[in-house]
């Protein structure tokens, strides 16, 4: 019998209590980290994970602070800024999958905004290679035309409302990723509004970063399907990477026999084909990667 997950508590590096799950390899040649996108909790990974572990991977998923497992009992009163992902909570949980997996090297699957905050991290360096999945830009103007109302709607009416009256977006029947903290939905709405999304903010509000620092490989998984991280929001995004070797790869839901894939359909079952392709870039043999 594989061995078995185990969830666990990491504080995060300001001590705040991140809820985590570490799958095993039973002969694991690697480890790696699993960054969700903005309000999926650590579950929605598990079927990948246990594959990546199946693979030889030890994976270890988490929820960000605000989020699902990680959410405060008041979460109105939770102050916090978007950022605060990538500065206090990627970082922990890097050194959380590296003290449960010694010696390993570590790679990195990073969902959405999960590969948007590696630039924020203080241990980046740590990690070999990014698997970006559905990675790009949050400017609405470059998503598709037929999902714009969509998330126009949710920028001014449903989640400036959910805010007025809760104090936090709810999750329900627009909004269907878990409740989200008003720190995370300002900043987000304030990027998704404009053009160069948060590269503005570099020089100043979002200072110190690492973005120019990271060096480590990026391939990027996008699909024809997904309305937000896109061939046009997709190169944005590897853009703010300047010194890490990257490249893209435009896949669409018939290379893997399926229907959709979408924004978040890379993670659901029907995909292991992908998750197979995932894996074999991450533990590519040294002597096969590019210079």
């Amino acid at each position: 019998m594989p061995p078995q997950p185990r969830d666990l508590t990491i504080p995060a590096r300001d001590g705040f209590p991140l809820a985590a799950r570490l799958f095993p390899a039973e002969a694991p040649q690697a480890a790696v980290l699993i960054s969700s996108g903005t309000g999926f909790p650590l579950g929605f990974y598990d079927r990948f994970a246990r594959h990546m572990a199946g693979r030889g991977l030890s994976a270890l998923t988490y929820d960000f602070r605000g989020i699902a497992g990680s959410r405060p009992d008041d979460l109105a009163a939770m102050r916090m800024d978007y950022p605060d992902w990538g500065r206090l909570d990627m970082p922990a949980a890097l050194d959380a999958l590296a003290e449960a997996a010694p010696g390993l090297p570590i790679v990195h699957v990073g969902h959405s905004v999960g590969g948007h905050f590696v630039g924020f991290m203080d241990n980046h360096e740590r990690i070999d290679r990014h698997a970006f999945v559905s990675v790009g830009s949050g400017y609405w103007g470059k998503h598709h035309r037929s999902y714009n109302p969509l998330e126009l709607f949710f920028w001014f009416g449903f989640g400036p409302f959910d805010l007025m009256r809760r104090g936090y977006v709810k999750s329900g029947r627009l909004w269907r990723g878990a409740d989200l903290p008003r720190g995370v939905f300002e900043t987000w709405r304030r990027w998704c509004l404009n053009p160069r999304y948060f590269a503005d903010e570099l020089e100043g509000r979002l200072a110190p970063h690492r973005f120019a620092e990271v060096s480590a490989p990026i391939r990027s998984w996008i699909f024809t399907d997904d309305p937000i991280a896109n061939p046009r929001t997709a190169p944005d995004m590897l853009a703010i990477y300047p010194r890490a070797p990257s490249e893209m790869i435009v896949r669409t839901p018939r290379d893997y026999g399926v229907a959709r894939i979408g924004h978040e359909g890379a993670f659901r079952r029907g995909l292991e084909p992908l998750w197979d392709e995932i894996a074999d870039w991450l533990v590519e043999p040294a002597e096969r990667r590019p210079t």
